[in-house]
């Protein structure tokens, strides 16, 4: 188990905060990161979120996932260790 989840199908103007604050209900939100094309600096539709404790990760990823939040229905799961992006 982690603490840490994958979020995808984010609208693409969704910022950082917006993401954190919709976790909060479920959580203490530790960190969250929007991934961005190195490019363009847009986001790419996907992030992810660090919760507290593994215990609000798996809340979160059954009480969201595939639930509507901004007009899309997001995509919740557990973040794979060998994610690039988990740098």
């Amino acid at each position: 188990m982690s603490r840490k989840l994958y979020v995808g199908n984010l609208p693409y103007n969704l910022t950082p905060e917006q993401l954190g604050e919709i976790f909060t209900k479920i959580g203490t939100v530790e960190k969250v990161r929007i991934i961005l094309d190195h490019l363009t600096q847009y986001s790419k539709g996907f992030g992810f979120v660090e919760l507290g404790d593994e215990a609000q990760a798996a809340a979160a990823i059954a009480q969201m996932h595939d639930q509507e939040y901004f007009g899309r229905r997001l995509k919740i799961s557990y973040a794979r260790d060998s994610d690039r992006t988990s740098r």
